[in-house]
C-alpha cells in the first residue's frame, strides 16, 4: 500500500507490474497485479472517450432538386499489367445522378475525400450557399475519420452514415458502381495505372454527358439538369 500511495500512485496496473518486477524483484504478472488492485479498489478509472462529432444515421428523405443529398463511396479496380489495385472515390448527386467529382489513385485516404468534397462544392458553386446539404456514406475509415468530419463542419455539411450491412441506403452510388463494373471494368484489362486513369476518367465523362438513364426521362445527368433549367421537363421527386 505504501508503494501504491507513493511511487506507483499515478500508474495503471501494467506499469505497476513493471515496477514491482524491476524495483522489488517480484515474479508477478499483470493479471495478478490487476486482481490485487481491484481487490484493494485502487484501479485508476478508465478514461471516457468523448466524440466531438456524433454519428448521424441515414434518414428517409424526399428530394426535390439537386444539391440536397450526395452519396459517396469507394470502388476498387484491378491493374492486370501491374498486379495491383487502384481506387475510385466519387460523389454522386442523388437527384440528378451526376458524378460531381472523383479521385482515382493508387491510394485512397481521408485527405482525398476532403479534397473532392471541396471540389464538389466549388463545381456546384455552393460555398456561399450551402443549405442543409447532406453527404451520405458508409462506415469506411475515410468516412468516419476526424479529418473528414472536421471538413464537413467547416463546409457546413451534414454527414450521415448508413447502418452496417445496408448498401441499399447508399443505393445510387452503388448503382453507379454496378454500371462502372459492367460497362467499363469488365470491358478493359488495364495494363498500367495511367491507362486505367484515362479510361475510367473518360467513362465518367461519358456517363455524365451521354449515357441515358431511364429514371430521368431517358436523358443523361447533364441533359436532365439542362432540361429542368430550360423548363423542358419537370423535376422528378425522389424518395430515399
Amino acid at each position: 500500500m505504501e508503494f501504491l500511495a507513493g511511487e506507483g500512485a499515478s500508474y495503471g496496473y501494467r506499469k505497476l507490474t513493471v515496477l514491482l518486477r524491476r524495483r522489488h524483484g517480484l515474479q508477478i504478472n499483470k493479471k495478478k497485479v490487476y486482481r490485487l488492485c481491484k481487490q484493494m479498489d485502487v484501479l485508476r478509472p478508465q478514461r471516457q472517450l468523448k466524440f466531438k462529432y456524433p454519428k448521424r444515421l441515414a434518414n428517409n428523405r424526399v428530394l426535390t432538386g439537386s444539391n440536397q443529398l450526395w452519396e459517396t463511396d469507394i470502388k476498387y479496380g484491378w491493374i492486370h499489367g501491374e498486379q495491383r489495385f487502384f481506387f475510385l472515390l466519387s460523389i454522386i448527386d442523388v437527384f440528378d445522378r451526376a458524378i460531381i467529382t472523383y479521385h482515382i489513385g493508387l491510394t485512397c485516404e481521408a485527405r482525398h475525400l476532403v479534397q473532392i468534397t471541396q471540389e464538389a462544392l466549388m463545381k456546384r458553386k455552393l460555398f456561399d450557399n450551402v443549405n442543409s446539404l447532406v453527404v451520405r456514406s458508409d462506415n469506411g475509415p475515410q468516412f468516419i475519420s476526424h479529418r473528414f468530419e472536421e471538413a464537413c463542419e467547416t463546409f457546413n455539411l451534414i454527414h450521415e452514415r448508413i447502418p452496417p450491412k445496408t448498401p441499399n441506403k447508399n443505393a445510387h452510388i452503388e448503382s453507379f458502381h454496378s454500371i462502372l463494373e459492367a460497362e467499363c471494368y469488365r470491358r478493359h484489362e488495364f495494363e498500367t495505372y495511367p491507362q486505367a486513369y484515362e479510361i475510367v476518367s473518360q467513362f465518367i465523362q461519358d456517363y455524365n454527358c451521354i449515357r441515358i438513364h431511364g429514371s430521368i426521362y431517358d436523358l443523361s445527368p447533364y441533359e436532365y439538369m439542362t432540361a429542368i433549367e430550360q423548363g423542358i421537363v419537370a423535376p422528378k421527386q425522389i424518395k430515399v
